[in-house]
């Protein structure tokens, strides 16, 4: 039997027992980023939801999956994720990714359903920055191979660590090899948690100047206040 609910079933619990959504929280199909204006622009009214509950809304998935494979729909990080979306909802509406690579023919196999299915199922915070053109769709469908937490933390890592797809593939795959990510990303001369941030003169001022005055690094005040904005 398939359904429309949420994806997002899987959460992680970080050190102080918080959860953290590692996965889609959004019912499959639903344009949630590709339909927010302040993301897409005036692209968002151009977002095509696709519900696998609908027979019409599938054959359209199938449609735009065929589409999608066969090289059909343009190389533009909101377009690809419409067709992740498609994928996502025609293995829903079909049940399964045989099936679904079935319906939908052509150059449509079965790993290519799967590579961007996951794409799909990622984190609202990470198909943010994949629709923003922060991470490239290619990069995001390596990210979606990871699991829990590190899955988030590569995500970031991309960004912060100015990573390739190359690397991205290939810390991912250490890390299902089961590398730790922090190792994985040493490889690349990534150091998970190092982000550079810009202060006002006066919260720099007294950033440094409590460091001083606590014998302690700025950054360990940082983490602090955040842990603590965070609870």
């Amino acid at each position: 039997m398939t359904d429309n609910r949420p994806r997002e079933n899987a959460v992680d619990r970080d050190k102080r027992g918080r959860s953290v959504p590692t996965d889609r929280e959004s019912p499959v199909g639903t344009p949630v980023i590709r339909g927010d204006e302040s993301v897409a622009g005036t692209h968002a009214r151009e977002a095509v939801q696709f519900n696998p509950d609908d027979p019409e809304s599938l054959a359209n998935a199938a449609e735009t999956v065929h589409q999608f494979a066969s090289g059909e729909i343009a190389d533009d990080h909101l377009y690809m994720l419409r067709g992740a979306a498609a994928c996502a909802a025609l293995v829903r509406g079909e049940g399964s990714y045989k099936a679904a690579a079935k319906r939908a023919g052509g150059d449509a196999t079965i790993s290519f359903i799967r590579k961007w299915a996951r794409v799909h199922d990622l984190p609202r915070s990470v198909r943010k920055q994949v629709a923003l053109g922060q991470i490239a769709p290619t990069a995001a469908k390596h990210i979606a191979r990871v699991a829990g937490e590190a899955r988030l933390l590569l995500a970031w890592a991309t960004l912060d660590g100015d990573l390739t797809v190359r690397e991205v593939r290939s810390v991912a795959s250490a890390v299902n090899d089961g590398t730790p990510i922090e190792q994985a990303l040493e490889e690349y001369d990534v150091e998970l948690g190092r982000i550079d941030v810009t202060l006002s003169p006066a919260t720099y001022r007294d950033l440094r100047r409590r460091a001083s005055i606590d014998d302690v690094k700025p950054g360990e005040l940082v983490t602090n206040a955040l842990e603590e904005y965070f609870e």
